[in-house]
């Protein structure tokens, strides 16, 4: 198939709005434009000044005027614009965007749900307890952990409050030690959470297959390590096959052994890290669990750890009367009640404000329920069988660094196209233009010029077939026209932007 065809199919899928050009609001303003009617005051005039005194405002606060049409229009053109998983997938790896359900957002917007106020009694709040208590017990279960904190916002905030347990028990132990080990293939938030912590980082090497070098481990551990942060599946989408024997080094001499969760979603339903060694680590519920991603939040990064941790975790646990049964799957009204438990002498204290992102709580609860032990795992078979199908489809075009099988995403390199002059990120430009979102740009560190790719289980073969194709007619007009990659995006309102500058000096207001 030629490429003009191959784009012109591609493109065809997401199409920009027929307005490129939006003023801002305030310059469409006008005075007096009003959107709305209100009816003639009913109670006696109050001088303002009088009641608000020097909090009364003295001149207008130049909102902008606009009819009720023009506001429509607006924000309805402005949302075209933006790319969105009801448009077409995200290729991004180790981000996992997946579908979020929309059954998902029916459940946390029934009433009595989001509507719970925080510091509402305990006794007049055992539905959204019940709630809590129900996700804690599928999340230790999926994991093989004995005990969880859903405290944390996000999953930088997880690893903060695991590597705080991690502290703390050795603390308890009368040696708070002084380092953590982490690989050269770890998410990049791993070495500032232990920086954060108080921890010197150091470094662990990976091997040629781009797992843990046991050999460089055995050296590195000693009576300083306090644990090593691993990433399973790795940044490279590699499963640790050795995790067994990390675990046995790591606690032979002392240390603990910190999962970073966020790839969890190649494991559910398949394994579980309790079972193969690990004492701490975090979820993301934003991406295994399909609660809504991006936009600086809200996420959820829930803790979850081995028997002997549970006395550190944050205050306040969520605890049942003690000698009553426990809840069912039904979480109708249980016989023993639920409370939250303060009184926790060993705890590191709370880490988030009230009890956590409440409201992800039920969306990854009812992604959890509607899906249940065998549909998780069909979950987890499916975005593996995707990530293979991208990379067998096109490792005869990209650099594949490491030929270790893949699991939920596969890392290639632009080695080949970079002798060109085309870069990744020349590359994930053009796919814009194709009608795509970008894929990870040069992640991870290890793979010099990666192209990172998860398609997640949520996308069909058609789907995977068409970003399939703008791939590989990308890759032919670096090939043939390489300055056509160099110089996209093509068929945006903004051509490509000086991202240095525009890190370094934003331009975020608007002046009048």
């Amino acid at each position: 198939m030629a490429t003009e065809s191959i784009e012109r199919k591609t493109v065809g899928k997401v199409r920009p709005h027929q307005t490129q050009n939006e003023g801002l609001v305030f310059e469409k303003s006008s005075p007096g434009k009003k959107a709305y009617k209100l009816p003639p005051l009913d109670v006696p005039a109050v001088d303002a000044s009088s009641l608000l005194g020097e909090t009364h405002r003295q001149a207008s606060a130049g909102l902008p005027e606009l009819s009720e049409i023009e506001i429509i229009r607006h924000f309805t053109r402005l949302s075209t614009w933006n790319y969105a998983i009801d448009l077409g997938m995200y290729p991004l790896g180790s981000c996992t965007m997946k579908y979020n359900p929309r059954v998902n957002e029916f459940v946390a917007r029934i009433e009595g749900l989001a509507e719970a106020h925080p510091y509402r009694p305990d006794a007049q709040a055992q539905g959204i307890l019940e709630v809590i208590d129900l996700l804690q017990k599928c999340l230790t279960e999926i994991t093989g952990m004995d005990a969880i904190t859903l405290q944390p916002a996000a999953g930088a905030h997880g690893e903060f409050t695991g590597i705080l347990l991690v502290r703390a028990w050795h603390e308890s132990q009368g040696n708070a030690r002084k380092k953590i080990l982490i690989p050269d293939s770890a998410h990049g938030t791993n070495p500032a959470t232990a920086a954060i912590c108080g921890y010197a980082v150091e470094n662990l090497k990976s091997n040629s297959e781009g797992g843990i070098d046991l050999e460089a481990l055995e050296r590195q551990v000693d009576s300083e390590t306090a644990a090593l942060m691993l990433t399973n599946p790795s940044t490279i989408g590699v499963f640790e096959s050795q995790i067994h024997r990390i675990a046995d080094i790591l606690h032979a001499k002392g240390a603990l052994l910190y999962m970073d969760g966020a790839n969890m979603n190649a494991l559910v339903g398949k394994v579980r890290p309790g079972d193969f060694g690990v004492d701490v680590m975090h979820l993301n519920l934003h991406k295994t669990f399909s609660t809504p991603h991006g936009g600086g939040g809200p996420g959820s990064g829930p803790v979850a750890c081995k028997r002997f941790l549970e006395p550190f975790l944050p205050t306040p646990v969520l605890v049942r009367s003690a000698g009553e049964p426990q809840s069912s799957v039904t979480i109708s009204a249980a016989p023993g009640a639920l409370h939250w438990e303060y009184d926790r002498p060993q705890s590191v204290g709370r880490v988030r404000a009230f009890y956590g992102n409440t409201g992800m709580f039920i969306r990854a609860l009812a992604y959890i329920l509607a899906n249940g032990p065998d549909g998780l795992r069909q979950t987890t078979e499916d975005a593996v069988l995707n990530a293979n199908y991208v990379r067998a489809k096109l490792e005869d075009l990209f650099e594949l660094p490491y030929k270790t099988a893949s699991m939920h995403e596969v890392v290639f390199s632009d080695k080949r196209q970079a002798a060109k002059g085309v870069k990744t990120g020349d590359f994930a430009k053009r796919l814009i233009d194709y009608g795509f979102h970008p894929y990870t740009v040069s992640f991870p560190l290890i793979v010099p010029g990666a192209l990172m790719i998860e398609p997640t289980e949520s996308e069909s073969k058609e789907e995977l077939d068409l970003f399939i194709e703008a791939m590989r007619s990308i890759a032919r007009e670096v090939e043939e026209t390489p300055e056509l990659v160099k110089t996209a995006p093509h068929s945006t309102r903004v051509s490509r932007l000086d991202e240095v500058q525009a890190a370094r000096k934003p331009v975020l207001r608007w002046r009048g």
